[in-house]
């Protein structure tokens, strides 16, 4: 059973002034979950963890973030940006993007951020698109294959876009070398959503034994390592949550068994994730507003894939609590759903819940990365707002909910809009 950071009680005082749906998210829950895993790795001096901006965008939630210690991992210009305007500098920022402009390698040597290099032909790209190298430079690998731990296979890196491989990684840093770049990093994202405290480890694993070669064949020391993300969260009730204090050990483990005997014992650990340090710390908040009884029993309720597409798109899990009804039995039996012209636009299909009524709110878990960051306006839906649960349990509107003016907004300068909104 999943229990909402937010009450009954709370949600209906939101709604006396923001209208369902809207995405809410536990500001509390946030700031210890990063406090958590800035203490995992404490062991590591130069430990940071640069959240994943693309799994929650909010500048709330990032200032929240900064506040507590943690960097970003920027991808686009946009992100780029935006963490510029908040504050991040220059080393606060890691830049991981794939198939980018030169106009945005541009952009991050402005600003002074660390690149990571998707691909070995980047460097040739890079330097025609900037004219120069940075001092401090990362590249991200690809061991190719299939991805195994103990408890089986996770992945098929060797079907990702992401990444170089071992060669081409030893032949970029020994071009980057000679071209005058002096501090080297080293980046891998090889899964996604892992719920084990073993991937951490495996990967550091691989990735410092890279290392220690990379420095007897070539003298090159990596100065930093980049874990990337992959570590995921208990979205069903039946799993079992990762736990961060039993990775960073594991991390710790690994790095005194490899990286220290070699000389390497100053190697600082970086972490890039953004499931883990947000996902449960929000949710999707919706009201019950239709019923439907024909082959199957539905539950249509005024949020949309819009507002949450992993569902639709992914076939996801999203746990749902109804609100007021969390003690009552799970004897009925709903497709939940959102109003898109699209059949997979279902927060849950064939769902054991609790009979729901009409006005019955809904909580739909776990929404905090990846929820609102991907939503879209297909069938002209807009996207609804975001809330803030304080720490003191009152709240904030951190993003109104979008209006038709915003959806119109692109086409001002065709000079319609005034038309349309008569």
């Amino acid at each position: 059973m999943k229990t909402p950071f937010v009450t009954k009680n709370q949600i209906e005082e939101i709604t006396k002034t923001i209208p369902t749906p809207f995405n809410i998210y536990d500001e509390k829950g946030i700031r210890e979950n990063a406090r958590a895993v800035n203490k995992a790795f404490s062991w590591n001096k130069g430990f940071k963890e640069y959240f994943a901006v693309k799994a929650n965008p909010n500048p709330f939630l990032l200032k929240i973030l900064q506040e507590e210690g943690c960097g970003v991992d920027c991808a686009s210009y946009v992100e780029l940006a935006l963490s510029d305007e908040l504050g991040f500098k220059k080393d606060d920022i890691m830049f991981s993007s794939n198939d980018t402009p030169a106009s945005e390698f541009k952009y991050a040597d402005n600003l002074g951020v660390i690149v990571n290099l998707d691909d070995f032909t980047h460097i040739d790209f890079y330097e025609k698109s900037v004219g120069h190298f940075p001092k401090k430079m990362c590249c991200r690998f690809n061991p190719g294959g299939v991805y195994e731990l103990s408890n089986g296979i996770m992945d098929n890196p060797g079907d990702s876009k992401y990444g170089m491989t071992k060669e081409q990684i030893f032949e970029a840093y020994t071009i980057l070398k000679s071209k005058g770049v002096e501090e080297f990093g080293i980046h891998a994202f090889l899964v996604s959503n892992t719920v084990t405290n073993d991937y951490y480890p495996t990967l550091a694993r691989t990735l410092f034994e890279l290392i220690v070669e990379l420095k007897e064949k070539t003298g090159i020391a990596i100065s930093f390592v980049n874990l990337s993300g992959g570590v995921g969260i208990a979205y069903r009730p039946d799993q079992k949550a990762n736990d961060i204090a039993v990775i960073g050990e594991g991390v710790h483990k690994v790095f005194d068994e490899i990286l220290v005997p070699a000389g390497l014992g100053d190697v600082a650990i970086l972490t890039e994730m953004g499931r883990f340090m947000t996902g449960p710390f929000g949710g999707l908040v919706t009201t019950a507003i239709h019923e439907k009884h024909t082959y199957k029993e539905y539950i249509g309720v005024d949020a949309c894939a819009v507002d949450l597409m992993r569902p639709a798109v992914y076939g996801s899990y999203h746990h749902i609590t109804v609100l007021g009804k969390e003690n009552a039995p799970e004897d009925h039996v709903y497709d939940v759903t959102g109003s898109l012209c699209e059949n997979c636009d279902k927060f849950a299909v064939d769902r054991q819940l609790p009979k729901i009524d009409m006005g019955d709110i809904l909580f739909i878990h776990d929404t905090g990365a990846h929820g609102y960051s991907m939503g879209y306006n297909y069938n002209g839906k807009l996207k609804s707002a975001e809330v803030l649960l304080k720490e003191d349990g009152s709240f904030k509107l951190i993003r109104r909910p979008e209006t038709i003016k915003d959806y119109l907004a692109t086409f001002d300068n065709l000079g319609i809009v005034d038309g349309i909104l008569k």
